[in-house]
C-alpha cells in the first residue's frame, strides 16, 4: 500500500494559465521531425535529464513498464543502422504499398538512415511486455499505452532541452533485442537519434490540421 501525501499543486490566475498554455504551444510548434542531425556531441547528463523528464510519465498500476537505451558508442551505433537499413530497404523495395509510398513521397524519405550513425545519440525505448525478475513473471498493464505516453514526455524533453530528433521505427524492430541484448520481457517500441541539427538541415514545409479538425467539443 502507498502512502497518500498532499498535493503539490498551486493554483494559477486564469489569465497565467491561458498564457502558460498559449506559450506551450507557441514553443511546440516549432518542434519538427529532422533527419539532418549533427555529430556534435551532446553531454551525457543532458540525455540523462531528458530520460528522466520521460520517466515522469503515468503509467497503468505505476509499473513504468519503459526502458530507455541511450547508445553513443560508435560501433553499436553503426550496428544497428546496418540492420535497419538492410529492414528498410525490403520495406520500401517490398513491403509497402504503392498508396504508401505515394503519400512518403512529398516527404522524401527513403531506406537510407544516415542519421543512424551521425547522430551522437540513439534513445531506443523498450517496453515491458511483462516484468520478469529473478525469472519470475508478473504482469504490466496497458503497457503499449503507457510507453506510448513516455515517448511524448521524452520528445517533448528533447524540444525543450534545445536538442532535435526523429521518431524512427523500422519493421520489423527485433534486431535491437539482439544488439542491445535485452532481455526476453522487452520488446523494442521506438528510435530516437538526438543531437544538434546540421547548419544546413533542411525540413518539409509542412502543415497541422486546425483545432475543429482533430476536436471535438460538447459543451
Amino acid at each position: 500500500m502507498y502512502r497518500f501525501n498532499p498535493l503539490d499543486f498551486n493554483p494559477k490566475a486564469a489569465s497565467e494559465m491561458l498564457g502558460l498554455a498559449e506559450a506551450n504551444y507557441q514553443e511546440l510548434k516549432k518542434r519538427r521531425s529532422v533527419r539532418d542531425i549533427s555529430s556534435e556531441v551532446v553531454p551525457k547528463e543532458l540525455i540523462e535529464k531528458i530520460i528522466m523528464s520521460a520517466g515522469t510519465a503515468p503509467s497503468g498500476a505505476n509499473k513504468q513498464p519503459w526502458t530507455f537505451c541511450a547508445v553513443s558508442n560508435k560501433a553499436i551505433k553503426t550496428q544497428i543502422r546496418t540492420a535497419a537499413e538492410k529492414e528498410e530497404r525490403e520495406s520500401y523495395e517490398n513491403r509497402m504499398s504503392e498508396e504508401w509510398l505515394k503519400d512518403l513521397a512529398p516527404l522524401g524519405t527513403d531506406w537510407q538512415k544516415p542519421f543512424l550513425e551521425e547522430a551522437p545519440w540513439l534513445i531506443i525505448i523498450f517496453r515491458k511486455a511483462y516484468e520478469l525478475e529473478n525469472n519470475v513473471k508478473s504482469n504490466t498493464y496497458y503497457s503499449q499505452e503507457s510507453v506510448g505516453i513516455a515517448c511524448g514526455f521524452l520528445i517533448q524533453a528533447i524540444h525543450q532541452a534545445g536538442l532535435v530528433t526523429l521518431t524512427h521505427t523500422p519493421s520489423p524492430m527485433g534486431f535491437l533485442t539482439q544488439i542491445l541484448n535485452r532481455p526476453a520481457n522487452e520488446r523494442p517500441y521506438l528510435v530516437l537519434p538526438v543531437g544538434f541539427p546540421k547548419k544546413a538541415a533542411l525540413v518539409p514545409t509542412i502543415t497541422k490540421k486546425s483545432l475543429y479538425e482533430i476536436s471535438v467539443f460538447y459543451e
